[in-house]
């Protein structure tokens, strides 16, 4: 059976681009017994060793992704290639989404590529994202792994803004703030945290609504991923939502923001790391 598989290494990490040699070639070996297996790297990694290349946003049809860097890579993969199957090799320092070590990584990768040959299929689990669409306007922000944020103008003194929260339709919260952030769970580790949001285990099917420097806070709320959820921002001219701190569109308030579960999740597939074990790493 043929498989392709599809190889991003963090950009500017020899550590990573030496381990992405080595698993191009283990694969390129193993393939010559059963069907080929075919292999492509990012083109950055690709100026740097002697593999094929092509562009990340070209690798949703292949079988498997394997993103070699820290969580922040895996991001980036995850949003170019959506439900594609990926697996992490982590070389960051948490490592939530990265849970195999890179001296593993050689065997559990031809593993996966091996049981897939067999099996036609890969055992993984499915991470939520969210989408963010503004009321009245045409335009849906790319999937959000970890969070989708609506804020003034900028952070900090004379940046906030009034921003309503309604769930399902009553109102949560409103006053001034600096803005809101929905985070999944994979998300509660990240600026959710940093915002005094509470850490949800990968595993809850969950979303959390968090505020950023309310005036007049109220606690974070933990609502089931069906919730109706909208933000409206108003009082200054502009306004941001933001997509996983990278995708931003830019808002005339008064302006409404709808958030819910995406379409289509991502999926991870190989080892699971060990959530308790890893909050230790938090700074």
């Amino acid at each position: 059976m043929d498989v392709a598989v599809g190889i991003v290494g963090q950009r500017g990490n020899e550590r990573a681009q030496g381990l992405a040699a080595s698993l191009a070639e283990t694969l390129e070996r193993r393939g010559r017994d059963g069907g080929e297996i075919a292999v492509v790297v990012d083109e950055a990694t690709g100026e740097a060793i002697d593999v094929p290349a092509c562009p990340v946003d070209e690798m949703g049809d292949r079988d498997l992704v394997v993103s070699i860097g820290g969580d922040g890579t895996l991001l980036f993969v995850a949003r170019e290639v959506g439900p594609t199957p990926i697996l992490g090799v982590n070389l960051g320092e948490v490592g939530f989404l990265n849970a195999v070590a890179p001296e593993d990584a050689v065997d559990v990768v031809t593993d996966l590529v091996a049981d897939y040959r067999e099996t036609g299929a890969f055992e993984g689990r499915e991470l939520a994202r969210l989408e963010a669409t503004g009321e009245g306007a045409d335009w849906t922000l790319e999937p959000a792994l970890n969070e989708i944020v609506v804020h003034g103008p900028r952070r900090g003194p004379g940046g906030g803004a009034t921003v309503e929260i309604r769930v399902d339709g009553g109102q949560y919260a409103a006053g001034h703030a600096d803005g809101v952030l929905v985070a999944t769970p994979t998300g509660s580790t990240a600026y959710n945290l940093s915002e005094g949001g509470p850490l949800v285990h990968p595993a809850a099917d969950a979303l959390v609504v968090t505020q950023m420097a309310a005036a007049d806070s109220m606690p974070p709320l933990v609502v089931d991923p069906d919730t109706e959820l909208s933000i409206t921002i108003s009082g200054p001219d502009i306004a941001y939502a933001i997509s996983d701190g990278r995708n931003r569109q830019r808002l005339e308030p008064p302006a409404t923001i709808t958030v819910s579960v995406a379409d289509e999740p991502i999926r991870l597939v190989g080892p699971r790391g060990d959530f308790v074990s890893s909050l230790d790493k938090l700074d």
